[in-house]
This record gives C-alpha cells, structure tokens and sequence, in this order.
C-alpha cells in the first residue's frame, strides 16, 4: 500500500472512530459507575492496532481524541480522553504482540478497558488533588469486563473480515 493511500485509509478510521464517539456520547448508559461508557470507538483503535500496527493504531487513538475534542468542544475532558487513549493503546499493543498465545483479543480488549480506565482515573486523582477517587477503579474494572468484552468481540469480526477483504479495498 503506498504512502497516500495508507494516509487516507487511516483519516477513514480515525473519522469513523470520531463519529462513534459522538454517537456514544449521546446515550444514555444506564450502568451502575457514572460516567462510564461502552467504548465503542475502541473498536477502531484495535482493529488497526491489529491491521495496521502499533504506529497507526496508536495514532488513530490520539487523533480520535483530539478531533472529539475539538469537535464537541469539551477541552476539560480532553486530559481524561487522552491519557486513556495513550495508555490503552500502548496496554494493548503489548498484550497483543508478546501474549497473543494466552489472550484473545478478547483478553486484549479488556486489558486496554481497564488501562484506560486507571489513566483517566489517575488523571482524576491528579486534577482533583485527591487519592481517594481510586476507591471508583475497582466499580470502573468490573464495568471494563463488560465493554471490552463487546469491543473485542466486535474487533474479532470486524479484524477477521477486514483482512480478507483487505486487497480488494485498496485495489
């Protein structure tokens, strides 16, 4: 795939990333932990990680957060996005490349939830002064079950199809 081309491809997923941001942060979630989400533009962010690598796939997680950014306007969450865009990312590059014969992208997944979660909240405890907002990790993992669960299920499919079809897209 030549250089422009790969360019284009990863501004696709990095918009298609966006607007499912936007439409997540649209509904409503009935969980039990305020402010969690169900992570579905994670599902972009592993597919490439998976397709195209860590550079792209870490990229597209960056990018996705600055554009929802500046698209929905809120810069206050833009630490918490970003920090937990970085980490996850980086999170699950590792367990993707050197423990792939132990954990699916299932176990992938999950992992990248739960690190995502502990930066945001580590970047909550540091804004508010305050240690004790970890107390809510062990609410947020177990919600982390759930949705990385259904991001890397969805990554499973959309990964598997993706690359059979890979050839036929950039031809």
């Amino acid at each position: 795939m030549n250089k422009i081309k790969k360019i284009v491809f990863l501004s696709l997923l990095v918009s298609l990333g966006l607007a499912l941001n936007i439409i997540e942060s649209t509904i409503p979630v009935p969980f039990v932990a305020p402010g969690a989400k169900l992570g579905l533009s994670n599902i972009v962010v592993l597919t490439t990680l998976v397709v195209f690598g860590f550079k792209a796939g870490f990229t597209v997680a960056v990018l996705k957060s600055l554009s929802f950014a500046m698209a929905t306007g809120s810069f206050s969450g833009l630490f918490y996005s970003l920090s937990g865009a970085i980490l996850s990312s980086i999170v699950m590059y590792i367990v993707y490349k050197h423990f792939n014969n132990y954990f699916s992208l299932i176990g992938v997944s999950i992992f990248g939830a739960m690190s995502h979660n502990f930066a945001q909240i580590a970047v909550a405890s540091i804004i508010m002064e305050n240690i004790k907002i970890f107390s809510y990790l062990p609410v947020m993992s177990l919600v982390s079950l759930f949705t990385g669960y259904f991001v890397g299920l969805s990554s499973i499919f959309i990964s598997k199809n993706f690359e059979k079809n890979f050839f036929k897209i950039i031809t």
